[in-house]
């Protein structure tokens, strides 16, 4: 199977529309990074380096220091796509931090987000 286009994005790149859009909507830098921080386990000093060393979408998740575990309970549609219903790994990481960051900046409370 080929391999998407946006796998070989540079993490550092995609970053940046992330922090737009949560903050256009009222929330925060340090908001973004704690939702990152929960899904992949990089922290904010991590965070940087991945962003500065161009790593990319693809290996930002191969080399994630620790998947939630509990990541598999975000569920529903992102980018007309049912998260379930996502069979390829790397893909079904991406839509789960699209999903996180559009509940982060819908005004989800991050309690919520993290589903606990």
């Amino acid at each position: 199977m080929a391999k998407h286009r946006i796998y070989s994005m540079k993490f550092g790149g995609l970053y940046p529309a992330y922090v737009n859009k949560v903050e256009r909507k009222g929330r925060s830098k340090e908001e973004l990074e704690k939702v990152i921080e929960w899904l992949t386990g990089y922290d904010c000093n991590e965070l940087a380096k991945v962003c500065a060393d161009e790593t990319d979408v693809e290996h930002f998740f191969l080399k994630a220091p620790k998947l939630n575990p509990s990541r598999s309970l975000i569920k529903g549609k992102i980018c007309g796509v049912q998260i379930e219903e996502i069979e390829e790994d790397t893909m079904r990481e991406i839509r789960y931090l699209d999903k996180l960051v559009d509940e982060l900046a819908k005004g989800r409370p991050l309690e919520k987000i993290f589903r606990s």
